[in-house]
């Protein structure tokens, strides 16, 4: 069984081709991981960076990308803004989405994480501060982190998944990957 963590890009697809028709040359995993026979467990957006597990195991695929497992997944979230005490107290109890309330997160305001330079750099505005949060959600909803950030008023300028369960990113820079024990 293989089972290898993955730090995605920036404006890589999560997935091994590219559907996106003829003349399409976005980057997508096989650029990055040669490995025969391992598919992602789960997806992160293309304008989303950060751990991405992949694995040859049917069954490890869906319990870490299946949402009844409620697997946290930790995310360090750049935004626009302020974090404020009570935009993170509405990410912890919760935040009504178009699709409804999601679960209550872990939010807290966090020190810049200083992490690797993006291409292209998040747009920054002079006029507009922005600062860090940790945000751990246990649920997998299309771009729900970029959502609830939004709902509370601060919208996501750059997103890193940090972390899945007990594997994080540490030691990996961007389009490296190394295989684990799962």
């Amino acid at each position: 069984m293989a089972l290898i963590l993955f730090n995605k890009p920036y404006d890589v697809l999560s997935q091994f081709t590219d559907r996106g028709g003829a003349g399409s040359a976005r980057r997508t995993l096989s650029d990055f991981v040669a490995v025969p026979g391992v598919y992602p467990a789960g997806r992160l957006d293309r304008d989303s960076e950060g751990l991405m597990l992949l694995t040859d195991d049917g069954r490890l695929q869906a319990r870490i990308a299946d949402p009844r497992y409620k697997m946290p997944k930790t995310y360090l979230v750049q935004v626009e803004g302020e974090a404020a005490e009570e935009a993170l107290a509405a990410l912890r109890r919760g935040v009504r989405l178009k699709d409804g309330l999601t679960r209550p997160a872990a939010a807290e305001r966090i020190a810049d994480p200083e992490p690797w330079p993006r291409d292209p750099p998040i747009r920054v505005r002079k006029s507009v501060p922005d600062s860090w949060i940790r945000l751990t959600i246990s649920e997998g909803r299309n771009r729900q982190v970029r959502r609830m950030t939004a709902a509370v008023g601060l919208p996501t300028l750059r997103l890193i998944r940090w972390s899945i369960g007990d594997w994080t990113l540490e030691g990996l820079a961007p389009g490296e990957w190394r295989a684990v024990r799962p």
